[in-house]
């Protein structure tokens, strides 16, 4: 379902984008090409700041939001999702928050107040909450990093664990065309 806030902004979906028909997108959304947002999504941007102004959450090309993720932000802040990246089923991503290109969130993850640079992995059921995630970062599943003396006792990923974010990512793509070329049979 796509629909307006309360301020009036009405999600932008690039036309080569798959929107699963049980997700829902609220507000100021800028959704770009071959993104794919899965079963029972939640994407709202609809809390405005002291000024009445809101950033929007944008979701970069190429992009995956799979089933029961839940992105949002807070007081009018923003949350930027990069290009090739995969946030996981039931993960939250809340704003403020920035996700750079080619990342892969795991499964219930949560991030909140944050940024993780383009090529980490956020294993599943792990917290990423105020700080900044440099580039090539791995945290294992189950982790919670808060600060940047946890974040120097995580190590770099392996060019396995990027194969893996790569291949996820890829599958997603061709998941779009798949499902726009069925879409009519819903």
């Amino acid at each position: 379902m796509i629909r307006r806030n309360p301020s009036g902004h009405l999600p932008e979906v690039h036309e080569t984008a798959f929107v699963d028909p049980t997700a829902i997108l609220c507000g100021k959304i800028v959704v770009e090409e071959n993104v794919f947002i899965g079963p029972y999504a939640v994407i709202r941007a609809d809390e405005v700041d002291d000024k009445g102004e809101m950033e929007p959450i944008i979701i970069g090309a190429h992009s995956n939001i799979q089933d029961g993720v839940v992105i949002h932000c807070k007081a009018g802040g923003g949350v930027h999702i990069g290009r090739s990246t995969s946030i996981a089923h039931r993960s939250i991503v809340h704003g403020p928050c920035s996700v750079g290109d080619n990342v892969f969130i795991g499964f219930n993850s949560v991030l909140f107040n944050c940024t993780v640079g383009d090529g980490s992995v956020v294993r599943h059921n792990s917290v990423v909450e105020g700080c900044d995630v440099p580039a090539g970062f791995y945290i294992p599943s189950t982790a919670n990093v808060r600060s940047d003396e946890d974040l120097a006792r995580i190590e770099r990923v392996t060019p396995d664990v990027s194969g893996f974010s790569e291949s996820v990512a890829q599958a997603n793509v061709e998941l779009v065309k798949g499902y726009k070329r069925i879409r009519n049979e819903f």
